[in-house]
């Protein structure tokens, strides 16, 4: 033990005393601040371990070297990142944990896998692992190793840019109205910022799903029955269900309705419509028969119910939002602008920043005055991508190769 050439043994060794310190890191001073590393010391780090990885170069023939670049290390530390991975997935993660927290798991950070000091400790000794082998292999370089290159250089890119930039990404949540044109947020103590990003709001839209109806104590306004309650969803195309005890059948629909009268509604496509739809009722066990019209309301107009006795009648509920979007401008500080649609899941990428679909006025929905959008800085996305191109184009190769020499070795035989 201990005795050159280093083995699994001593890997095994080395990576769990990283893994102890870092256990100690984490219940003495807690969870590792990755802001510290905002730029420009993430730069001088990142330099640093360039540098540090050159000079440990030159001792490439030394049995340390050959141990640090070696199998034995490199699937240590996949291991030790792989148990690390299943904490984190099979514990829940959370971004803020309450400071008065005790928990084992919370003080080992089990809680912020990503922010513990193992995590970190890992993770910059495989950086440097990963890197020794590289350089090992670019001295002796082979062009038929091309696989192996763009493989392993683009997932050290993609391991550097992913966690050195970590600490320069930042968020905010930016809220525009209608017609307008913001540029300002909040930060996280309330203090008003300026961004070198400003956005333009031309419209905002939402499609919903037909509502559904309900029957409620109108005293409680609980729906029926209580320990179970039962809803029916209008759909045109099967307009007959039940409630409770009642037979219900849709008459009529009407999606962007407004009231014509006391009792009676038309379809007038507006920003203050609202769902309405007429329906009959049959209690099953009396065949009493009621009839009329239910409406949800909204902020425009009031709703309407159908009284089924002096204690239940029937409701409508607000409609589920289906898609929204936003009509956008963005304008950047250095004058280049874009137009764009946001939908969830479908946002805008514009130099380092990225611009999500947040959220919208949850009371008002559809009549929604103002559109609600996250935006993303990440100036180190781009080096990320790259790590990505580069690691997908070496998977590819190495297939290709192994696939080559499989038929080659198939002619031989």
């Amino acid at each position: 033990m201990w005795q050159f050439p280093w083995r699994y043994k001593e890997s095994i060794a080395f990576v769990a005393g990283f893994v102890f310190i870092g256990f100690m890191l984490q219940i003495t001073v807690g969870k590792f601040d990755f802001y510290l590393l905002q730029a420009p010391v993430n730069l001088i780090l990142g330099g640093a371990v360039i540098a540090f990885l050159i000079l440990l170069s030159f001792a490439r023939k030394s049995a340390f070297y050959q141990w640090i670049s070696g199998v034995p290390l490199s699937v240590t530390l996949i291991a030790a990142l792989l148990v690390l991975g299943l904490i984190m997935g099979l514990t829940p993660q959370f971004a803020r944990l309450d400071p008065h927290d005790k928990d084992i798991f919370t003080v080992l950070g089990f809680r912020q896998v990503t922010s513990s000091w193992p995590f970190v400790l890992i993770y910059f000794l495989t950086l440097i692992s990963l890197g020794s082998l590289i350089v090992r292999r670019l001295v002796a370089f082979r062009k038929q190793d091309y696989a192996f290159y763009f493989n392993h250089i683009g997932l050290w890119i993609l391991l550097f840019a992913a966690g050195l930039g970590a600490a320069d990404i930042k968020r905010y949540v930016m809220h525009v109205r209608e017609g307008e044109v913001e540029w300002r947020v909040y930060s996280e103590n309330k203090d008003v910022l300026e961004l070198p990003v400003a956005i333009q709001l031309n419209d905002f839209e939402m499609e919903e799903y037909p509502p559904k109806l309900t029957i409620i104590d109108r005293e409680s306004g609980e729906s029926q029955p209580k320990n179970k309650p039962d809803y029916f969803q209008i759909d045109e195309k099967r307009p007959n269900g039940t409630l409770d005890k009642w037979d219900i059948r849709l008459e009529e629909y009407i999606h962007q309705a407004v009231r014509n009268s006391d009792s009676t509604y038309q379809a007038v496509p507006m920003p203050g419509s609202s769902p309405a739809a007429k329906v009959s009722a049959k209690n099953m066990q009396t065949g009493e028969m009621r009839k009329g019209w239910v409406c949800g309301g909204n902020m425009a107009q009031l709703y309407m119910t159908l009284p089924l006795d002096s204690q239940y009648c029937i409701v409508m509920t607000q409609p589920e939002p289906k898609r929204f979007l936003s009509d956008i401008d963005v304008f950047m500080e250095d004058g280049s602008e874009q137009h764009a649609v946001l939908e969830v899941n479908k946002p805008l990428r514009i130099g380092s920043w990225t611009i999500y679909q947040y959220g919208y006025d949850n009371q008002a929905g559809r009549m929604s005055t103002y559109s609600s959008m996250e935006l993303v800085y990440d100036p180190w996305l781009y080096p990320v991508y790259a790590g990505i191109i580069l690691l997908s184009v070496g998977s590819i190769c190495l297939l290709w190769s192994g696939n080559k020499k499989r038929k080659a070795e198939d002619d031989l035989g």
